[in-house]
């Protein structure tokens, strides 16, 4: 895998930050009631890449979704995942008011998604994985196992769990195996 050396700025961050807040903001019906994304304040903004938004409320998960490729520039990505992950992630109720005030929130940037050529080479921490097969799929962010304290084997397995497969799946030869980095704040 090349190195993902996709990095943003600490203003870059800030806007992407802002955003999420600004997107579930809408879907709540406060602030100035605009319903799209403010132009982003650099080029690199504008690249298409995936990008998941996690929420948490008290540490517990509230809502993750993401978009794994890139299909349209980051920044308006960044925006459409803030809300789904609140309104619209079916683990779980639409986001209340209430809530919003007190949620936590990271954003992932996604490298381009290639084949593992070998899963004994995957790095806890570093690689984010896809399993497929059989017309099923799952996908765990490279924080997953680090928050979970999973090694690389309980990594696979349980990015084969997700995928309703087999924990050992990974070890099938139909079964594709992807991995990605990411760009955590």
């Amino acid at each position: 895998m090349s190195d993902f050396r996709f990095e943003l700025t600490d203003r870059e961050k800030q806007y992407l930050k802002d955003l999420v807040v600004r997107s579930i903001s809408s879907g709540l019906g406060l602030g100035d009631g605009d319903a799209r994304p403010p132009e982003p304040p650099t080029d690199k903004l504008r690249e298409h890449l995936g990008a998941f938004v996690t929420l948490k409320l008290g540490g517990n998960l509230r809502g993750c979704i993401g978009n794994v490729q890139g299909s349209g520039p980051l920044y308006r990505t960044v925006w459409d995942m803030a809300l789904s992950a609140a309104f619209r992630d079916p683990r779980f109720p639409p986001l209340s008011e209430e809530e919003f005030r007190r949620i936590e929130y990271e954003i992932s940037i996604l490298s381009p998604i290639e084949p593992c050529p070998d899963p004994a080479l995957v790095e806890v921490g570093r690689h984010g994985l896809i399993m497929s097969a059989h017309g099923r799929s799952g996908l765990l962010l490279p924080q997953v196992p680090v928050e979970w304290d999973w090694d690389r084997e309980t990594f696979l397995g349980q990015t084969c769990r997700k995928a309703g497969l087999p924990r050992d799946a990974w070890k099938d030869p139909d079964t594709s195996v992807f991995w990605f980095e990411a760009e955590v704040f």
